[in-house]
């Protein structure tokens, strides 16, 4: 039927134009009296028998022609009524049908089901996507710090720009008692490029389990995100933490909790402890153990309801076989190394102690950390080869004090980044006062490590030997300003003098290195 109508609308155009020409010549040869000598002399042989069948012909054409119009008629009047439908006779491309937003047809479904919507959005931190009954949700985020540093020091590395940290992740929870997370390093330089891929498990507050590759939990400052940080760099004192190759994360597990509101807080974990997806070289993985108080944390008229203190303790096993070796001695500003890496073997112990202070927009943190590794049946890999001899261990500890102060008045949290009061740009955030120029922040810092591998002497008639000591120390002073031009940017300036005490590895005199240090941080 379609097609038949169709048809029809291309034949009877086509029709009426045939209908018009033949009239037209009926016309000519039917007025012999009246006709010119050109028109007649079109037809010179009609007869009048030919030009009556010519006419009849036309006649019925013309009939067929009304019985189409009338076809067409009723067609029109029905195609108004809804029960059919006309179509030019021309190619048309049908459009393709428009995708619906698979968040629009999950909330319609709900709507429909009588269901809470699916929700997405901003919750002031971080984008988000909920499930209607909110026991899932996901969150994208990620940072990047660029960097510029500066030198002046005899032997001092080149002035350089360095993309220090591209970071991207996702987390969320899944029910109320599984959180997740993965964070990937875009910019990693050694060791695998995922940091962090966890499960954490909260059966209650008090028992927490994690497993999979995270921050071992050590110390106070491994505690504080990267973004977070006062200073450019970490003190001199994160040179002694477990895992320092890969950003202090290994794969291990975790027990922790928050006791009587957080007032107690501890962890107890085994890890394998030899940077990132590396396995252990040993059956005796890194055991770390770590407890941190807040005493008045419930008094809130307290002037030291933001003061914490504790400690950790961990224990791991070095492998000479495996080629293992001392802690580096490479200050975290690069400026140079102050302590040669040494073969080491046997256990390796490691002692922290913290706190932290914290009032209004003031704040002062303390750390201190000690490390002896062993040096057992490493004596025929010393030059001149001593035989399996035990050498005296090595010996480190290393302070860190450090204090800020908001000048704008903001607050200062213990682990994050402070509320800015006037933005200079970007998105409101709670407790916004207007525009202005954002917050800024003075610190200042002293930090200091000290390493001693004593010497060794083999007075035999059999494998005599002397093994050299080292006993090396420095120091860093570091004044900084922190702008923040919003709650998600932050630009930093640090200034640091690096004391160097003794010939540097590379045989650079003692002397004071000048480093300037430049941070531009986004997060999302």
């Amino acid at each position: 039927m379609r097609r038949f109508l169709t048809t029809s609308a291309v034949l009877v155009p086509f029709l009426l134009v045939t209908s018009s020409l033949s009239l037209f010549a009926q016309g000519d040869g039917a007025g012999g009296a009246s006709a010119s000598p050109r028109t007649v002399s079109v037809f010179p042989s009609a007869s009048r028998q030919e030009v009556e069948e010519l006419r009849s012909e036309v006649a019925a054409q013309q009939q067929t022609i009304e019985e189409l119009k009338a076809m067409v008629q009723q067609l029109a009047k029905r195609q108004g009524s809804g029960d059919a439908h006309i179509i030019n006779a021309a190619i048309v491309q049908q459009q393709p049908a428009e995708v619906e937003d698979p968040l629009e047809i999950a909330q319609k479904s709900a709507v429909k089901s009588g269901e809470p919507p699916l929700t997405a959005g901003w919750n002031g931190e971080h984008f988000f996507i909920r499930s209607p009954d909110g026991q899932f949700s996901i969150s994208p985020y990620g940072y990047v710090n660029t960097h510029y540093r500066a030198y002046q020091g005899d032997g001092a590395p080149p002035d350089t720009f360095v993309v220090r940290r591209a970071r991207f992740g996702f987390q969320g929870n899944y029910g109320s008692h599984f959180d997740f997370a993965i964070l990937t390093d875009a910019n990693a330089t050694s060791g695998a490029i995922v940091r962090d891929v966890y499960l954490n498990v909260r059966i209650k507050p008090e028992f927490q389990f994690q497993a999979g590759q995270f921050k071992e939990p050590f110390a106070q400052e491994t505690g504080v995100g990267a973004t977070n940080l006062d200073f450019v760099e970490r003190g001199l004192q994160s040179l002694l933490y477990p895992s320092v190759g890969t950003a202090f994360r290994s794969p291990g597990i975790t027990l922790h909790g928050d006791i009587d509101g957080s007032v107690v807080q501890y962890w107890a974990g085994a890890f394998n402890g030899r940077n990132g997806v590396t396995p252990n070289a040993t059956n005796e993985p890194e055991f770390v153990g770590r407890i941190r108080f807040y005493p008045w944390r419930k008094n809130k008229d307290s002037l030291f309801r933001q003061f914490a203190f504790g400690g950790s303790i961990t224990h791991s096993r070095s492998r000479g076989l495996s080629g293992d070796m001392s802690f580096s001695g490479q200050l975290p500003d690069a400026a140079y190394t102050f302590f040669p890496s040494l073969r080491i073997n046997g256990p390796i112990w490691r002692y922290e102690g913290e706190f932290t202070y914290i009032k209004d927009a003031f704040a002062v943190r303390g750390e201190y950390v000690q490390m002896q590794q062993q040096r057992a049946g490493v004596g025929s890999e010393q030059v001149g080869g001593l035989g399996f001899f035990t050498i005296p261990g090595i010996g480190a500890k290393a302070w860190n004090i450090s204090t800020t102060y908001l000048l704008t008045g903001e607050k200062r949290p213990e682990n994050g980044t402070p509320r800015v009061k006037r933005p200079l740009f970007g998105p409101s955030t709670p407790g916004e006062a207007g525009r202005g120029w954002g917050a800024f922040e003075l610190t200042a810092r002293y930090s200091g490590i000290q390493a001693n591998a004593p010497a060794a002497n083999f007075l035999n008639n059999f494998t005599p030997g002397f093994v050299a000591p080292y006993d090396y120390h420095t120091d860093q002073f570091t004044f900084g300003v922190n702008w923040y031009p919003n709650y998600w940017v932050k630009y930093q300036v640090n200034v640091d003098v690096d004391r160097l005490k003794q010939p540097s590895t590379i045989g650079v005199r003692p002397q004071n290195y000048a480093v300037v240090l430049q941070n531009l941080q986004f997060r999302f």
